[in-house]
């Protein structure tokens, strides 16, 4: 099969459990080089489309290729993928240098080239020292990274990796993230990551597919699905947003005028990528809480929308404040960097809208 540039793809992808259908006919490529995320909640299938790229699982439908090679049928241990669970899964009662040699032990490599390959995994991982010690002597962090170096030393085709951060705790999961993006570049090997973690997927990808309940909701740049969300779903799961249902009034130019249900307001939002809408459409309307600004009155600028609001609650976050707001019977949220101080629970503030920074769902939805 002709090389098309992608190091993974998957081809009307279908898994069922009996009746439970964990994944709905999935269609995706994973680029030569790319770092890929598969993101989504628990359940929403993004472990089950892992294991059936290891060959831990097998399809019910569709065609799974690695390097244009259709791969259904060839076992595991054939796939020449590098796995890294979540619990590392490293041999307690043997060396670090056996437990980093062992996906070596099958493959016909002399003994010097074994430990050539260990010693340059164990440099890349930034543990050149630890050869001879047991799993039990290092921390979290170090087993993480030896199960790393043991899935990339026999040179993968590409590096699968469950979960591999959420054992650790949130400071050095920060660190191993900047970690596993750095020797993934350093290797240029394609990687798929599973998490349910939005930072993670959207610090660390150069792709983020988002599941939910077995569908594929939406892929691209991380900047794509947090700035232009395809559906309700990835609006709520990546960051925080107002989702509020609205109606078309009418265009102005470049935006839309939509008209909030159950209150009335008017909000100019950029007509952007939303496509033709008719007067009296219905639409959901996207507001990133940390797009929405606050203050005791704002400069009104073409595209503005200007809001009275009162603040009913402060969660103080050090740099940030989170504010649940009123607005005429409508419950907003809106994160803002504060300024000395932030705003009073009770007080009244105005919450400038920009069109550019709306996004419109079409539809109510459910």
């Amino acid at each position: 099969m002709a090389d098309n540039g992608n190091a993974v793809e998957l081809r009307g992808v279908v898994k069922r459990f009996d009746d439970f259908v964990a994944l709905r006919r999935a269609d995706l490529d994973v680029p030569e080089g790319s770092f890929v995320t598969f993101l989504g909640p628990s359940g929403c299938g993004k472990t089950t489309t892992l294991r059936m790229i290891a060959g831990l699982l097998d399809p019910s439908e569709g065609d799974i290729l690695v390097k244009g090679r259709r791969i259904n049928d060839v076992p595991i241990h054939r796939r020449n993928l590098g796995l890294v669970f979540q619990n590392y899964a490293l041999f307690p009662h043997k060396s670090i240098f056996d437990n980093v040699a062992f996906g070596l032990k099958y493959r016909r490599v002399s003994r010097s080239e074994v430990t050539r390959r260990v010693r340059e995994a164990l440099a890349l991982v930034r543990l050149p020292d630890v050869e001879e010690r047991l799993p039990i002597q290092l921390s979290g962090g170090q087993q993480q990274r030896i199960a790393l170096a043991r899935a990339i030393v026999f040179e993968p085709d590409v590096l699968l990796l469950d979960e591999p951060l959420s054992a650790l705790d949130a400071n050095l999961r920060e660190e191993m993230r900047i970690e596993l993006k750095r020797i993934q570049r350093e290797l240029g090997i394609a990687t798929i990551f599973v998490t349910h973690d939005q930072s993670e997927a959207l610090a660390m990808s150069d792709k983020v597919v988002v599941m939910n309940h077995g569908v594929i909701e939406q892929e691209g740049t991380p900047e794509a699905v947090y700035n232009e969300p395809a559906t309700a779903f990835v609006a709520d799961f990546l960051g925080h947003s107002n989702i509020l249902p609205a109606r078309v009034r009418g265009r102005e130019g470049d935006y839309y005028r939509v008209a909030l249900e159950d209150t009335g307001m008017e909000i100019l939002t950029a007509a952007g990528n939303a496509g033709p809408l008719e007067t009296g459409a219905p639409v959901r309307l996207v507001l990133r809480a940390e797009r929405l600004r606050l203050g005791d009155g704002h400069e009104h600028r073409d595209g503005d929308t200007l809001l009275d609001a009162r603040v009913d609650t402060v969660d103080y976050q050090g740099q940030l404040a989170r504010y649940f707001l009123s607005v005429a019977g409508m419950q907003l949220q809106a994160i803002n960097a504060i300024d000395r101080r932030p705003f009073a629970e009770g007080a009244t503030v105005q919450v400038r809208v920009r069109g550019d920074d709306c996004v419109i769902l079409h539809g109510h939805g459910d």
